[in-house]
């Protein structure tokens, strides 16, 4: 029966002790909470004061009882031609081995432990077995260099690494331990442990006195149990780090309770799934949606999750339908780019599966557009509901919640504000709040529901200038993404007002990937804007002014391998222009919209600011706009 969105959403606004209260009886608690929220030092939210739980708990030892012999993961690679299921009582067992190990080499409570891996399974124990024992995990997308890892490494300072000698894409393997070998002599940081999966894909070192083989250690702990730690409901469960308008990337650091009731409302009220069914995510464990719905909702939850390591085309493109198929998904999440690479194949390979389990198709990561939403409407006649979230919320903030009330979709908006968010549209330069149709930035006013970040890892200032200082004469979190909300409530996200950007789903700082371009030695100024892209929603594209233009012959790809050996691929620029010279303003300010206009082919609008209004008519020239 429909609980009616309005008054379900108030109510979560109005009174969110009472709201919540009535959510965190989703998950176990091993000591009842004493107070549901504590803002008495806004915007610092405190969640479940008092309380005690683990999330490995709720996500495996809890369901020992009533499914044991359930599958509870799935763990497949086209690359590899594995496939292993493992039930509730299988994972349990693998995640007391795991936890083992981190224990016999010192890992204790409140410890950091860098898990640098593939989607493969043993990536999902590790997760787990660090919040077994109380740890805290900080997961690096495997795509990312050197650099990148290194720069991770010295904000986390791990006791411990976790990762596999190598991951595999397109049927090649891509080795990690070099990189992580590399990474961990840039950091100022060392772990004491690195801690190896062995996969057989690939050649490797080891060092003496600090890498340990996985599967041997695996063997000294087949029957260790680990005993479960109970920790705070404020304990960091996580940090998980995000691109930022600064080259330094921000740690968001995640609670335990707050997070495991955000999840676990959302999968009912969200994601619609069901204990005992099955959730297919296609995300990577690097980012957001791989904690929040690989690993943690689904299991929490009781559903089985499928971790997968493979492109959406290998063998072919009907590769996920027709696991959707074998493992009987009721619940499927992917991002809008993926659907798009589909949408260029044979129409064939949607309709040759049994997808009669699948009820709903959940897309997020970029702006969903017209077209990609209602091809795939119409090619598997299923709902396809959009939402819209940040690294930083852990959770949705913008979706239709059918398990509240199945509202219309619009094509081209993620939806309503979700319960527990208290969503504004408001003016960048006043403050002032937005009407209908009028384009403003999305805020949200505090406390942030449970879920949310708790903070920026080490530093609280940083959260606060950041998220929090950027609105006049208000103090609400902001999003960094321009809206328009229509007369129904409805918001449509229009892109963001700082320089990130998003690349299939990826949010990349501008800032990162200019300073890596400006290493190049023969680089003398250097300007990264997000363009448009019909695959991807963005690309970045580079414009660069050399110090010596008679050494320019292969400069493009010298560049991007730059970036490539820096920030690894995912944050290569699609092109790299060799300008003389770029737009700036009088005071010496790089007008980076003007450029982006340019490259997009628009109108740069008024650019009366600028010095030389000349500079982007020779830009056009250079691209061939």
């Amino acid at each position: 029966m429909s609980i009616g969105y309005k008054s379900f959403h108030e109510s979560s606004v109005k009174d969110p002790k009472g709201f919540w209260t009535e959510q965190a009886k989703l998950v176990d608690w091993h000591k009842p909470f004493e107070q549901v929220l504590d803002y008495s030092k806004p915007p610092f939210a405190k969640w479940f004061i008092g309380g005690q739980t683990n999330l490995c708990h709720n996500a495996v030892d809890r369901h020992l009882k009533d499914r044991a012999k359930q599958t509870a993961l799935v763990a497949v690679s086209t690359e590899t031609e594995q496939e292993r299921a493992y039930t509730f009582e299988e994972l349990h067992t693998e995640v007391n081995r795991m936890a083992a190990i981190l224990q016999a080499h010192g890992v204790r409570k409140g410890d950091r432990v860098l898990i640098y891996m593939p989607m493969i399974a043993e990536a999902c124990f590790a997760m787990l077995a660090c919040a077994r024992i109380g740890a805290i995990h900080s997961v690096v997308f495997g795509g990312f260099a050197s650099h990148s890892l290194a720069s991770r490494i010295d904000d986390a300072k791990p006791k411990m690494i976790i990762t596999a000698e190598a991951g595999m894409r397109g049927g090649k393997a891509v080795p990690y331990k070099p990189l992580l070998d590399e990474a961990i002599t840039l950091a100022s940081s060392k772990p004491e442990k690195v801690l190896i999966v062995n996969r057989g894909l690939s050649e490797y070192s080891t060092v003496a006195n600090r890498d340990i083989d996985y599967a041997s250690e695996r063997e000294k702990h087949l029957n260790t149990k680990v005993p479960v730690e109970w920790v705070d409901a404020t304990h960091p469960s996580y940090i998980l780090y995000t691109s930022g308008t600064t080259g330094k990337p921000k740690g968001v650091q995640r609670d335990t309770g707050g997070y495991a009731v955000a999840l676990a409302s959302s999968m009912r009220l969200i994601f619609g799934g069901n204990p005992g069914e099955t959730m297919f995510t296609t995300s990577d464990i690097g980012w957001v949606v791989g904690h929040s719905y690989i690993i943690y909702g689904p299991l929490i939850n009781g559903m089985a999750t499928i971790m997968y390591e493979g492109t959406p085309l290998r063998p072919d493109a009907g590769i996920w339908w027709s696991l959707v198929e074998k493992y009987k998904v009721s619940v499927m999440f992917s991002a809008p780019t993926a659907v798009r690479v589909l949408k260029k194949q044979d129409p064939a390979f949607l309709s040759k599966y049994n997808l009669s389990t699948l009820r709903t198709l959940f897309l997020a990561g970029e702006p969903l557009d017209e077209p990609t939403a209602s091809w795939i409407h119409d090619a598997l006649k299923k709902p396809v509901v959009d939402n819209y979230w940040q690294t930083e919320t852990g959770w949705p903030i913008l979706a239709i919640q059918r398990g509240v009330e199945v509202m219309p979709h619009k094509f081209g908006s993620p939806g309503v504000p979700v319960y527990g968010y208290n969503m504004k549209l408001l003016d960048e330069a006043t403050g002032a709040e937005l009407g209908p149709d009028q384009k403003g930035v999305v805020a949200i006013e505090g406390p942030l529901p449970p879920g949310c970040m708790q903070t920026v890892w080490g530093d609280d200032q940083r959260f606060v200038k950041t998220y929090w200082e950027t609105v006049p004469g208000k103090t609400v979190y902001s999003t960094f993404d321009w809206a328009i909300k229509d007369k129904d409530g409805y918001f449509f996200i229009l892109g963001r007002t700082d320089d990130v950007i998003n690349v299939a789903g990826h949010r990349l700082g501008t800032r990162e990937i200019e300073e890596s371009i400006s290493s190049h030695a023969n680089v003398a100024e250097v300007a990264v804007v997000g363009v448009e892209d019909q695959l991807k929603g963005q690309v970045a594209i580079g414009f660069v002014i050399a110090k010596d233009p008679a050494k320019v012959a292969n400069m493009e790809a010298e560049v991007m391998k730059t970036v490539d050996s820096q920030l690894g691929a995912v944050a290569r620029p699609a092109r790299v222009y060799l300008v003389s010279a770029l737009p700036k303003t009088r005071s010496g300010k790089i007008v980076r919209r003007a450029l982006q206009a340019v490259a997009e082919g628009r109108d740069p609008g008024d650019i009366s600011t600028m010095e030389d209004q000349s500079v982007l008519a020779q830009i056009k020239q250079v691209i061939g706009k």
